[in-house]
């Protein structure tokens, strides 16, 4: 459970109550009513009500404002990684992970034909 007072923003209108989505408000109240589906009390002063919601519908501002906050992060690394090329930085943002070539994987020496396909068939690609 949230802890009372905690600056939320409203994330969704589960049950079609007219939230006003995208508003800040603040937990005032517990609903602890077992036979309801509402979680929370939410105040919105911009509207100057209060609202009962459910957890699903509200999110924290803090945890919404670090969603952003990596979204913003992982754009700016993939304009970068455009703007100088660097292929190994684009393909860990996107995938996640490094990824494990079949020449890095291996310790022997290419031969100079194998060298020559590989350039062609990146090529070709």
């Amino acid at each position: 459970m949230l802890p009372l007072g905690s600056k939320i923003v409203i994330v969704e209108d589960q049950f079609e109550q007219k939230l006003p989505i995208g508003e800040y408000g603040y937990i005032i109240a517990y609903d602890r009513n077992a036979d309801n589906v509402f979680d929370y009390v939410v105040r919105v002063p911009g509207l100057n009500r209060n609202f009962a919601v459910p957890k699903q519908d509200i999110e924290l501002e803090s945890e919404i404002i670090k969603q952003e906050a990596e979204k913003v992060e992982k754009a700016a690394l993939i304009d970068y990684a455009l703007a100088t090329h660097n292929e190994k930085l684009f393909h860990y943002i996107m995938n996640g992970e490094e990824e494990d070539t079949p020449e890095e994987a291996d310790e022997t020496p290419m031969t100079g034909e194998e060298f020559i396909r590989q350039i062609n068939l990146k090529a070709w690609i």
